[in-house]
């Protein structure tokens, strides 16, 4: 993997709630699959899989509002509501009628809400370590932020650095690589950077996916779950729940990777992904 190269979205699409930068790779020709990132993540975390994925898909690639280069400003709504919404507006925009979608984390929960909800339609659908509502969101630290993003907002730069990189480590098993670390964590250390990290936080909750949830018996198009088995955020057991929930789902879990599967298991997850994709 390299780890120095640039990640650039080189487009934009202005959102109800703010500018989204996104990008497409691959053949306009090809199948249309459009992958949606977690929290506190962006598009960079697909990088490998949408380079792999561009030899046979035209892929779409987008950092949500309030995430990676997307537009961060105070009082904006980057709640899953709200990104189900612009990712409806962006299918649109796109004029994508039934593309694959592939969701990590909570951009699972925003494709199934967009799904269920808003009427996305989608050819097929993958979903890896997603958040579901089978128990409450985040850690007593997530709360803790959640709960208090105000004051968190105003620690000093060097004590927020050294938090955000602490808690985006935590999501590998395997452990990040210094560069991957740096680009993870570079969106949420500037100036609007620092207040948008606790704001996402203090906007997610279960109450979001409760929704969704109690739709997921609808989902009426092939899906594949794929799972990190050493997750340490959403445990594991989540995984065959939510393959339960769903009619028909296929589950795959891959060994030793977190919850950050495309960095701990790119090859794995990626070849998953395109026996899927077909």
């Amino acid at each position: 993997m390299n780890t120095t190269d640039t990640w650039k979205l080189d487009r934009t699409f202005e959102s109800s709630t703010g500018t989204v930068r996104w990008a497409a790779l691959g053949d306009p020709a090809l199948p249309p699959v459009v992958l949606l990132h977690g929290t506190p993540w962006s598009s960079y975390t697909w990088r490998s899989v949408a380079r792999t994925l561009a030899a046979d898909h035209h892929v779409y690639v987008w950092d949500m509002p309030g995430y990676g280069a997307s537009a961060k400003y105070e009082g904006q709504d980057v709640g899953l509501g709200a990104q189900a919404r612009v990712f409806t507006e962006l299918l649109e925009h796109w004029a994508l009628e039934r593309p694959a979608v592939v969701a990590h984390d909570f951009g699972g929960t925003v494709a199934m809400r967009a799904h269920l909800l808003h009427g996305a339609a989608y050819e097929r659908l993958a979903l890896v370590d997603v958040v579901v509502a089978f128990d409450s969101w985040g850690s007593p630290t997530y709360k803790l932020m959640g709960a208090h993003p105000d004051i968190f907002s105003r620690l000093p730069p060097a004590l927020h650095r050294a938090m955000v990189r602490e808690y985006i480590s935590s999501a590998s098993a395997r452990g990040l690589h210094p560069d991957v670390l740096d680009q993870l964590a570079r969106p949420w250390l500037d100036e609007a950077g620092q207040p948008a990290f606790f704001r996402q936080i203090a906007q997610n909750d279960h109450r979001w996916t409760l929704e969704a949830e109690e739709r997921y018996g609808e989902t009426a198009v092939p899906v594949l779950i794929c799972w990190g088995r050493d997750d340490a955020w959403i445990r594991a057991e989540n995984a065959q729940q939510l393959a339960d929930r769903i009619p028909g789902a296929r589950l795959q879990m891959i060994e030793g990777a977190g919850h950050l599967v495309q960095e701990d298991a790119p090859a794995e997850l990626t070849a998953a992904l395109m026996r899927f994709l077909g």
